[in-house]
């Protein structure tokens, strides 16, 4: 079970975009893809089968798990994340400054 995941908001807390906020895309092994964040221009040649004009195409690249926390709205700020069990026996993520539950 992974501490972050797709549709998790989160702020960066390392680079050159640090204390931006997003919401993960896509969730690699070890990396996230944030959305409009670590922006990148990409030099693609045109392909007119895939209907692709080329050019300079500005995407967002992936950014290391370890450089992103969880954001907790309740406390206005990124928080760390723990596991716990709760009493029907589902394995839950919850914030470890106020013990709030993240999954419902």
């Amino acid at each position: 079970m992974n501490k972050i995941r797709k549709g998790d908001e989160v702020v960066v807390i390392a680079g050159r975009d640090k204390g931006r906020r997003g919401t993960v895309t896509k969730l690699l092994t070890d990396r996230v893809v944030v959305e409009n964040i670590n922006m990148i221009k990409r030099h693609t040649k045109p392909n007119p089968q895939k209907n692709n004009p080329g050019g300079i195409v500005q995407r967002e690249a992936s950014i290391h798990i370890s450089n992103v926390m969880l954001w907790n709205a309740l406390a206005n700020k990124g928080d760390r994340i723990g596991f716990k069990a709760l009493a029907d026996g589902r394995k839950v993520r919850f914030f470890k400054s106020n013990n709030e539950v993240v999954d419902r």
